[in-house]
């Protein structure tokens, strides 16, 4: 077994670069051997950063395929625009390379069954880093539905709700691919942050599946007040936004669960991901940190101010095992400690050639949600039918 994993890391804005500080440098039996931008001050940016860390200078380029053709290359870390994601995993797979790819929303369902068939015929694993799936309180209530403490699970929601007008009006500034995504389209364009710990709970892929969803957007107002108010007289001002402002999904599963998701980018907003769970014995809520069980809080049903927060005098009964030992290491890297523990994950998944948590049958489904969304959104919220990536491999799981 190789000491170090080498990565070749292609794409290298602001999340990109930031994995590489937070994770990949930190990381002590990894190493960056290649990065690669299509602009080439953020791939020497890199390169200065991964050096400075006291490491070799890596290879870089401006071609994502030089660094597929390395071989000392290892694993491919993805972290472009969301449109090249799955053409380049896709590759990687073809040349044996173990993906790692950030997450977003597919174009269509083609690609997204090209990305299956890879799979199938290469038999290289490719992980969505779907960072949410290791948050403290997904994984918490993931323990509680396997445990039953909810009962039988009948609904969830979720969603992206995080106020991106900035990021988004200052895009061609920042060289950042969101601009034109909310230019150009009209769907739920980020759909994997709470639908990846739902499909956890609800065993999407592996004894269930999602089978259709409807989908309608509010009118698109939020971005253009927000640019007239800031640069009035800018080339921006003067372009109309297709994106809707708010996004809402529901989708419909084999078992008879529903799943609400909701995109809420363009307008003021506090930030949430508003997940929610709810069963047969009680009901886990993000937006006030707390959990009802049914026998133990009923008494507060008309006063559940008082119970908001609850979570923290409830972990030490329901934290997940995987959380009670990352506590005890220390919890390292972004966003709360998700991002250590996604891609540790993959780097284990990696050195012991084996199949990775998040598969590609789970990549394609939930990465589909953005096409199917659009589509129904264009046909003014009329019903979608998701299709069954896992060709009835679902069913025997």
């Amino acid at each position: 077994m190789k000491s170090k994993v080498k990565i070749g890391l292609i794409g290298l804005s602001g999340r990109g670069t930031g994995l590489l500080e937070i994770i990949l440098l930190k990381m002590e039996d990894v190493e960056v051997v290649a990065v690669c931008d299509l602009h080439e001050d953020r791939s020497e940016q890199a390169a200065d950063l991964i050096e400075k860390a006291g490491c070799s200078r890596p290879f870089e380029t401006a071609d994502y395929k030089e660094v597929l053709n390395k071989e000392a290359v290892d694993v491919i870390m993805i972290c472009t625009p969301w449109s090249t994601h799955i053409p380049i995993a896709i590759e990687a797979m073809e040349k044996g390379k173990y993906v790692a790819c950030e997450v977003g929303g597919a174009y269509s369902m083609q690609e997204c069954w090209k990305l299956v068939e890879a799979y199938e015929r290469t038999r290289v694993p490719c992980m969505m880093l779907e960072n949410c799936c290791y948050g403290r309180d997904e994984l918490m209530v993931l323990n509680m539905v396997k445990r039953g403490i909810l009962g039988e699970i009948v609904h969830c929601s979720g969603g992206y709700l995080h106020d991106l007008r900035y990021e988004i009006a200052n895009g061609k500034e920042n060289r950042h691919y969101r601009l034109n995504e909310y230019i150009h389209r009209n769907c739920d364009n980020y759909p994997t942050h709470e639908l990846g710990p739902i499909a956890r709970i609800l065993d999407i892929n592996r004894g269930n599946r999602m089978v259709s969803l409807v989908s309608l957007a509010s009118k698109a107002e939020g971005m253009q007040e927000y640019i007239t108010s800031k640069r009035k007289d800018s080339e921006l001002a003067r372009t109309r936004f297709k994106q809707g402002d708010i996004v809402t999904t529901i989708i419909q599963c084999a078992r008879g669960e529903t799943i609400t998701l909701t995109l809420d980018t363009t307008l003021p907003r506090y930030y949430s991901r508003g997940f929610t769970v709810r069963g047969t014995k009680g009901m886990y809520m993000e937006e006030n940190h707390s959990l009802f069980i049914d026998g133990q809080h009923n008494q507060y049903e008309s006063n559940w101010k008082t119970q908001w927060g609850n979570v923290e005098h409830l972990r030490e009964q329901y934290e997940h095992p995987l959380w009670e030992s990352y506590l005890q290491e220390g919890v390292k890297g972004g966003h709360d400690g998700m991002d250590w523990l996604v891609f540790r994950d993959f780097i284990e998944s990696f050195r012991n050639k084996a199949q990775t948590p998040i598969d590609v049958y789970d990549m394609a489904s939930w990465m589909s949600i953005s096409s199917l969304t659009e589509d129904s959104i264009a046909m003014g919220g009329q019903p979608v039918a998701i299709p069954d990536f896992t060709n009835g491999k679902w069913i025997g799981k």
